[in-house]
């Protein structure tokens, strides 16, 4: 039985249902026997659906297909379907007729136009996907279809995933409730290029097209394109958002929504890297005083990535000179004599030395925990960002040495 990752929330939310949004699961024995691995969601007509996709240039074939059909016509409903185990990436015209045949094995049960079905496939890259294990679970699929099925099909699209994410939010908008909840599923080959992993979000808020995709891409980069857990950025990162429209509540504009939508973001991107593979460590990186935002997040992400580093967080060694390298390698314009760094409260180095205030006892005491915060100010700019990353254990390669066995 996998162990459940140390920083795993003590329960799975619970999901509020959306009005027009059902779920239902299936065991179709994609790769692991014995669980469900495929999740559709059906989406009431007339829906938004805007989505972010890797920028990978081996993208898979349900990226493509998905990325072909953002924007058009979903008039007679829409629909997500999902498996795990198997990417179908780098599967060539194989690939591609397979989410052909889904999507129309879905058109076929729910009256769905083809162009309105989005598949998302998690996995194994370079294996052709048994589909029709996957079409003949839609009889089942259709006929259980329920709102209130959130928690199943978070867990269903789980891979190495030690635990199922969730988060919600409801607030109020002139007076009248809207909610939004999603699931994503994520645990290695994380560091996205545009939104992360599988991430899938629904809100009965009335909202354009146009204005939701402009939304979700700004607030993508606030949140899943600022975590990190192995630099590799998967050929299958997909995220999908919904808007009904049901609650009847024009969110255009509204910077409410736009606030809860990011913490539901934010929410659910911490708790990829919160499961990151073997993770034991969730790492929150300051970067301050940049040049510009570009300089900001090269070193961010240069410290967040450092196997180095890393591995430094994980044996809870404050090795300070880590950062410094880190800092240094990144490419960014910084001054050595004006760098400063802390670990947490405590101000570990400035002005090119050890900070005279610092002990490596206080150091070392505040590596103990579960959760730190790493800043860095660079001295040159006002330029500042934050990124979230995880400790680098012996539990990785455990994981990604043994993944296809």
């Amino acid at each position: 039985m996998t162990q459940i990752s140390p920083l795993a929330p003590a329960n799975f939310p619970n999901l509020p249902a959306i009005d027009g949004v059902r779920f239902a699961t299936a065991a179709a024995g994609v790769k692991y026997p014995g669980r469900t691995d495929v999740m559709l969601a059906a989406i009431a007509p007339g829906a938004a659906i805007a989505g972010v996709f890797t920028r990978s240039a081996t993208r898979a074939a349900s990226v493509l297909d998905c990325q072909d059909k953002i924007g058009g016509d979903m008039s007679k409903g829409a629909a997500i379907l999902v498996n795990s185990g198997n990417a179908n990436a780098f599967t060539g015209a194989a690939g591609k007729a397979s989410v052909g045949r889904i999507c129309a094995a879905v058109d076929a049960r729910l009256n769905i136009p083809a162009e309105a079905v989005f598949t998302s496939s998690t996995g194994v890259i370079g294996e052709v996907l048994p589909d029709q294990r996957i079409t003949d679970c839609l009889d089942q699929l259709t006929a259980s279809l329920n709102p209130a099925a959130q928690e199943e099909a978070a867990r269903a699209i789980m891979t190495t995933d030690t635990f199922p994410k969730g988060a919600s939010k409801i607030l109020e908008i002139d007076g009248q409730p809207v909610t939004i909840s999603g699931f994503a599923k994520g645990s290695g080959m994380i560091a996205p290029d545009m939104a992360t992993m599988l991430v899938y979000i629904f809100t009965d808020a009335k909202i354009s097209q146009p204005d939701l995709q402009a939304l979700l891409g700004d607030l993508t980069d606030q949140t899943f394109n600022c975590i990190t857990v192995d630099s590799d950025t998967s050929t299958s990162d997909a995220l999908i958002c919904a808007a009904t429209g049901a609650s009847g509540v024009d969110v255009t504009d509204s910077r409410e929504f736009a606030e809860a939508l990011k913490e539901v973001m934010l929410d659910l991107s911490h708790q990829v890297v919160k499961d990151g593979e073997g993770a034991t460590k969730f790492v929150t990186v300051e970067v301050t005083g940049a040049k510009n935002d570009a300089d900001a997040r090269k070193v961010a992400m240069s410290i967040a990535n450092s196997p180095l580093v890393k591995t430094a967080i994980a044996g809870e060694d404050p090795n300070w000179g880590r950062i410094v390298m880190a800092v240094g390698k990144s490419g960014a314009e910084a001054d050595r004599d004006r760098l400063s760094i802390w670990f947490g409260p405590h101000l570990v180095a400035e002005n090119g030395w050890v900070a005279p205030s610092y002990t490596e006892e206080a150091g070392a005491s505040y590596m103990q925990q579960a959760e730190l915060i790493i800043r860095t100010d660079l001295g040159v700019g006002t330029a500042q960002t934050t990124v979230w990353t995880c400790d680098l254990t012996h539990g990785y390669i455990e994981i990604n040495a043994d993944y296809r066995s």
